[in-house]
């Protein structure tokens, strides 16, 4: 196996929000819903389950049979919540059904329930031909509390700390480090954003994440310096506070609220995320350019794109 110990890479899988839009004039955005495929070193972290996961698995195969051999597969999935939307692709995400998998999943449950138990009803025994029990992959499903601290070598040990006695803890230079901010605008249950620390370097991934008048504080100390940070723009200006179908409260950003944690943070580079699924390539095109000159380094998050941390 080439040894990718130095790299860490952040690849868009799906950038949608809500729903997905199969459509010929959202190709160049994309159309898949939430997911976001790291790198970090030889070890695989997926941010999300939405659509855009269903290609991750997709290459995860194709390279296997590439190389001509069953290579065990190893992938750590972080769910930011249970919406449809960063949930719906996990059953077709083939590697699950692999006996050579080894797929840790974590994240957020605020129904006083297992996460396992959740995803067991909505994804699975009701919904899907096959139980979670039937999985052939060693799969296991953990609830993520901001307290937890999530520390993979790349090895592929994983273990989960107490935020508490995380500073008293050493680790290599090569393990991944991950941590949760819960943040509360989202409707009912919340939602997490997440640190990924690899390498020196860090990435905050702030989808579903609904900004305050004067900046979320909370936010901007958890992603203070971040190298990348990909932050939620599901709506314009015009559209959130539109007097017929205003929409303050559902849980979003706007491309100004963004830009505003990002200043206020002071991460290095700011990629809008999550865009209305009514937003066509046309409208994110127009937007791409009136954001162009704002601020530098702010990107549009497109399908497939990869960057390099």
């Amino acid at each position: 196996m080439k040894d990718n110990s130095e790299k860490f890479t952040v690849r868009f899988r799906g950038t949608r929000g809500s729903y997905p839009s199969p459509k010929i004039n959202f190709l160049k955005f994309g159309g898949n819903t939430a997911c976001v495929e790291v790198n970090c070193g030889n070890q695989l972290i997926i941010l999300d389950s939405g659509t855009g996961i269903i290609d991750v698995g997709l290459d995860v195969l194709k390279n296997a049979i590439i190389q001509g051999k069953k290579v065990p597969h190893h992938a750590t999935i972080l769910l930011s919540h249970i919406h449809q939307d960063h949930i719906q692709g996990l059953q077709f995400y083939k590697p699950l059904f692999e006996p050579t998998s080894t797929i840790n999943l974590f994240g957020l449950n605020t129904n006083d329930e297992k996460l396992e138990d959740t995803l067991r009803t909505i994804l699975f025994d009701k919904v899907f031909p096959l139980g979670l029990e039937e999985i052939r992959s060693n799969f296991t499903i953990k609830n993520l509390n901001e307290d937890d601290v999530i520390v993979i070598s790349q090895d592929s040990s994983t273990k989960v700390y107490d935020s508490l006695n995380y500073n008293d803890l050493k680790f290599k230079n090569d393990d991944i480090v991950i941590t949760a901010y819960k943040t509360q605008a989202h409707p009912k249950n919340g939602c997490l954003c997440i640190k990924i620390k690899y390498n020196s370097k860090t990435l905050i991934y702030a989808t579903d994440k609904e900004s305050y008048i004067g900046a979320d504080k909370k936010f901007i100390q958890f992603a203070y310096g971040a190298d990348c940070l990909i932050h939620d723009a599901q709506y314009t200006y015009q559209d959130y506070i539109n007097p017929i179908q205003p929409k303050q409260g559902f849980g979003h950003s706007t491309f100004e609220m963004a830009i505003e944690n990002y200043k206020l943070s002071k991460a290095k580079r700011l990629f809008f995320f999550h865009y209305d699924p009514e937003y066509d390539d046309e409208k994110l095109s127009m937007l791409e350019k009136e954001f162009a000159n704002i601020e530098e380094n702010i990107y549009f998050a497109k399908e497939n794109y990869e960057i390099e941390l």
